[in-house]
């Protein structure tokens, strides 16, 4: 290195130029091939999120199938007729009682879910082992299939256990107990076995997938496959799913790469999973590097050649240029000499640079004085838009007509509620000026609490203590109704018992505070901070502490705004510190 630093300022010009040109196209051509890379990585990220959403919404169609056919399963379990013949069957029905039982019985399960879209078949079982089938595709379940069945039917204990397909049968089936609602006494009365189509439910629901590329499969916890019948791969083969049963990963398997990606079941412990061959997708992307190689050598070579071509007519403009620069550096904006030479100076690109420099200068001059304004401009902008978050439009025509039936029919509380709630409305669209008086912020506050009062009645107790002298007073609009209505959801809703809400203001000084008290439960020192953040979504009417403590600081400065008081268990206290400015001053 201190060879280097040595060597470097003797070097000719020409070297200089080469080596920094070298430098430069190398940086380039490194910060290409990382882009390149960030870039393969970015799509792959949007092939996972085009991939989790399509299995999202299969996964979604599917389960709600699913879900109708456990509501289904239930409501054959629980019919009445069905229960008296299982009750007969157990109960030793004469042998012409059992035949009229049994087609009684048939006749029931085809009108109960036999024809469901993707029901293959329903398979009823009695105590003494009795089978009832029907559906559109029957087939005799073994004994070890059956077997099976029971078996986690028991252990769900009245709910479904959905049982994966078996070399025996390539259905999914769905099993339920059958046991007696008479008195509740729960009686065993039999099982029920519902046979589900999955290729049905695939083809219908593989929304956004291309499956004449990637291959679909679910499989359960326990490593047993759901669909399809015949995988191309094993799913041990492809790797464990992530933890939080949602990513992807691009795995080898039998030579060949493949994106692989996971969803958790929302519903049932099912893995959702698509296999979509790695070259496939990715192929331009490799073929895109190696292009990105050979510009990248070319540019090297055409650069340093032509750099080494031009070196001797840039020198010289540039000198002149850094000569002007220190008469600047020494004499500031003000220097006027700074056009010599400049009628000698060619059109290339030097030469646009000692232009852009005088009339840089001359920029920067103007931009001083303009910055000042642009400011204000800003600061103006940025309180309307956060004033026009607050901004509703409702239709004052379906209140009246509302208020005008509820007097009409004697419903007082209605009508008290439907005109306060007009009041609120019109005061949020008809009041233009940022700035309100106190006594009119109290009114939409009062109006606000007639409607919290009749819902809440005795559980909401409201107190003003705020002094007649001081009502003239100049505060945002709608900075102490949203304080009153968090008071509301966070106080008197999570209460069984009443509720202490208290709006008080008094002078500080020549500041007006105003606080807004509730004996509520509170809110511990982490949610509190959240709060305050603006992180935490606001209720009611939207108005988060953040946006009102915001607003109050652009209009009056930064001394001004919101504080928060609140531990766990001792309620919350919020003040508000405003300029006392009466109305008109």
């Amino acid at each position: 290195m201190p060879v280097f630093k040595s060597v470097l300022p003797n070097m000719r010009i020409k070297h200089k130029m080469f080596l920094l040109v070298s430098s430069v196209v190398t940086a380039v051509g490194m910060l290409s091939l990382l882009l390149l890379q960030y870039a393969l990585r970015v799509y792959e990220d949007e092939i996972y999120q085009q991939s989790a959403k399509a299995l999202s919404l299969t996964s979604f169609g599917i389960e709600n199938e699913l879900k109708r056919i456990e509501e289904m399963s239930y409501n054959v379990v629980v019919d009445p007729l069905i229960q008296k013949n299982l009750s007969a069957i157990r109960d030793g029905a004469a042998e012409y009682e059992r035949y009229v039982i049994t087609t009684m019985t048939t006749e029931r399960l085809v009108t109960l879910g036999a024809l469901e879209k993707y029901v293959l078949s329903l398979h009823l079982y009695d105590v003494n082992g009795q089978e009832y089938a029907v559906g559109s595709k029957r087939e005799a379940l073994t004994d070890a299939r059956m077997r099976e069945i029971r078996e986690k039917a028991v252990m769900q204990q009245g709910g479904v256990a959905w049982v994966p397909p078996d070399p025996s049968d390539f259905a999914l089936a769905a099993g339920r107990e059958v046991r007696s609602a008479v008195n509740l006494s729960l009686d065993l009365l039999g099982y029920l076995a519902v046979r589900v189509d999955m290729k049905a439910l695939f083809r219908n629901y593989a929304q956004g997938m291309d499956t004449r590329q990637s291959q679909f499969m679910i499989w359960g916890d326990d490593g047993r496959l759901v669909y399809p019948e015949e995988p191309l791969h094993d799913p041990s083969e492809l790797g464990p799913a992530p933890g939080n049963g949602r990513g992807y990963r691009i795995t080898d398997v039998d030579g060949r790469r493949y994106f692989v990606t996971y969803v958790k079941s929302a519903h049932m412990d099912w893995h959702y999973m698509t296999l979509i061959p790695y070259d496939h997708i990715f192929k331009r992307i490799m073929d895109l590097r190696k292009l990105v190689v050979f510009v990248f050598v070319l540019v090297f070579i055409v650069t340093a050649f032509i750099a080494m071509r031009f070196v001797r007519s840039i020198t010289g403009p540039i000198e002149r240029l850094n000569a002007k620069m220190k008469r600047v550096q020494l004499a500031g904006f003000e220097a006027q000499d700074m056009d010599d030479g400049d009628e000698m100076i060619a059109m290339d690109e030097a030469g646009q640079m000692h232009r852009n420099f005088r009339m840089m200068v001359e920029r920067i001059r103007e931009l001083v004085n303009e910055n000042y304004v642009k400011q204000l401009m800003i600061r103006e902008t940025q309180f309307k838009a956060l004033q026009a978050q607050i901004n509703p439009h409702f239709l004052y025509n379906t209140l009246d007509s509302i208020n005008w039936s509820a007097k009409m029919n004697g419903q007082r509380q209605i009508s008290q509620m439907v005109e306060s709630l007009g009041f609120l409305l019109r005061s949020s669209i008809s009041l233009k000026e940022p700035l309100i008086s106190l006594r009119h912020e109290l009114d939409i506050v009062s109006h606000y609490v007639t409607i919290q009062q009749i819902r809440f009645e005795e559980r909401l107790d409201f107190r003003l203590d705020v002094p007649e002298a001081l009502t003239d007073a100049q505060i945002p609009k709608l900075s102490i109704q949203p304080l009153v209505e968090n008071a509301v959801h966070y106080g008197v809703e999570q209460m069984i018992g009443t509720c202490v809400i208290r709006v008080s203001a008094r002078l500080d000084g020549s500041d007006l505070l105003v606080s807004v008290e509730d004996d509520g439960p509170g809110m511990d020192g982490s949610y509190l901070a959240r709060l305050k953040a603006g992180e935490v979504k606001p209720k009611g009417s939207g108005l988060g502490i953040a946006n009102i403590d915001e607003r109050i600081r652009l209009l009056f400065g930064e001394r001004y705004g919101l504080t928060v008081e609140s531990e766990r268990g001792s309620g919350t206290r919020v003040h508000l510190r405003f300029p006392y400015k009466k109305e008109g001053s």
